[in-house]
């Protein structure tokens, strides 16, 4: 007999084209091809609409729309709960007695509710949200969002302990899951599900050094400055920094150096192609939480990788990526990369750990395990 599945996501998980969307869409794909149907319901915003690609990989798919509010600091809950409350979603959950997965603390509006106290519920949690929301306010210029970030962060501390009416919480990251097991008794490590059903690196050597984001999120806009400003000037390759949005004072920094190039207005397809031919990725990221879901495709796809700590510590990738904390030594890092070929031995190391520890299908499975 087939299991089925109650999924409620916070965004419209298709097309995945950030870190988020990534981990629902791919999670949703590997649950319908190990046989588990999936009632999917989805909070829609930001112009977003129905997808029939989406539903043809599930049993039934119900949509609601986000509700936006005029002052973001009204009330105790934090925003991006208070936007996700709907009755219609908790009548469509009573109509059954299937087990629920809530995509993120977002979605988790009704989980206290009396009526559902007798379902199996799950929460995959992608963060430790009031700390990447305190880490947000570090990285933002702009003084509303950081005041908004930081009365978030606060909000979320303290709305967090609702999680103690889940069955089961599902952390991205192993360090998710160590904080989470400090506070909780019900918790296991749910890795993150990505694009990548096997190992497609290209042997050989690329002509350039490659970073990618999405430009807009104050986080890379930080990353990306941080390269422009500090490694990009100490290397004599071709640089680029690929990705949509990008800031004014990013585009202004990158005119100072000839040998970096800025893309902007790209797909996720060109991304791809940019990822595959680089001779380095590199990553670097100041938030070290959840895991990035860009890391696992550059791995997955392009040739080597060079990040600083806080994007690859107790993720079990290091071994795959050079790592690097000062300006000079990543520089260094990306230099002497940029000297070797990327051969099959290192194809098949990475095979080997990418496919044991993140596999889609196996992570499919073990959501089936627990229902």
């Amino acid at each position: 007999m087939p299991k089925t599945l109650h999924l409620v996501a916070f965004d419209m998980p298709y097309p995945a084209d950030y870190g988020g969307v990534i981990d629902i869409y791919y999670k949703i794909k590997a649950l319908h091809e190990a046989g588990v149907k999936v009632i999917l319901h989805v909070y829609l915003y930001g112009g977003k609409s129905a997808s029939k690609h989406l539903e043809s990989l599930c049993l039934k798919t119900y949509y609601y729309e986000r509700r936006r509010f005029k002052n973001p600091f009204t009330g105790d809950l934090p925003y991006i709960v208070a936007t996700r409350s709907d009755e219609t979603l908790v009548e469509q959950l009573l109509k059954d007695n299937y087990p629920i997965l809530f995509e993120g603390l977002h979605t988790t509006a009704c989980l206290s509710l009396p009526e559902l106290a007798g379902r199996f519920k799950m929460v995959r949690t992608h963060n430790v949200e009031h700390e990447y929301y305190r880490l947000l306010e570090e990285a933002e210029t702009s003084f509303f969002k950081k005041y908004f970030f930081r009365i978030e962060s606060e909000r979320l501390l303290k709305y967090e302990n609702v999680l103690k009416h889940a069955n089961l919480i599902l952390p991205i990251s192993t360090e998710d899951t160590a904080y989470y097991r400090s506070g909780f008794n019900k918790v296991e490590y749910l890795p993150a599900f990505h694009s990548s059903s096997s190992v497609s690196c290209q042997k050989g050597r690329g002509d350039f050094v490659l970073y990618h984001g999405n430009l807009g999120v104050g986080e890379n806009n930080k990353a990306a400055l941080y390269l422009v400003h500090e490694v990009f000037p100490l290397l004599d390759m071709p640089c680029i920094i690929a990705g949509n949005h990008p800031s004014k004072q990013l585009q202004t920094a990158v005119r100072n150096l000839p040998h970096v190039k800025l893309i902007s207005n790209i797909s996720s397809d060109e991304i791809l192609q940019l990822v595959q031919d680089a001779q380095v990725n590199v990553l670097v990221t100041f938030q070290s939480t959840g895991i990035k879901l860009k890391l696992l495709n550059a791995l997955h796809k392009g040739r080597f990788c060079v990040t600083n700590n806080p994007m690859v510590a107790n993720t079990g990738l290091e071994t795959l990526c050079r790592s690097a904390d000062t300006a000079e030594a990543l520089a260094g890092e990306i230099a002497s990369c940029c000297k070797l070929n990327f051969d099959q031995q290192q194809i098949e190391e990475r095979t080997e750990i990418l496919l044991k520890g993140f596999s889609n299908h196996k992570n499919a499975e073990l959501i089936a395990s627990f229902m």
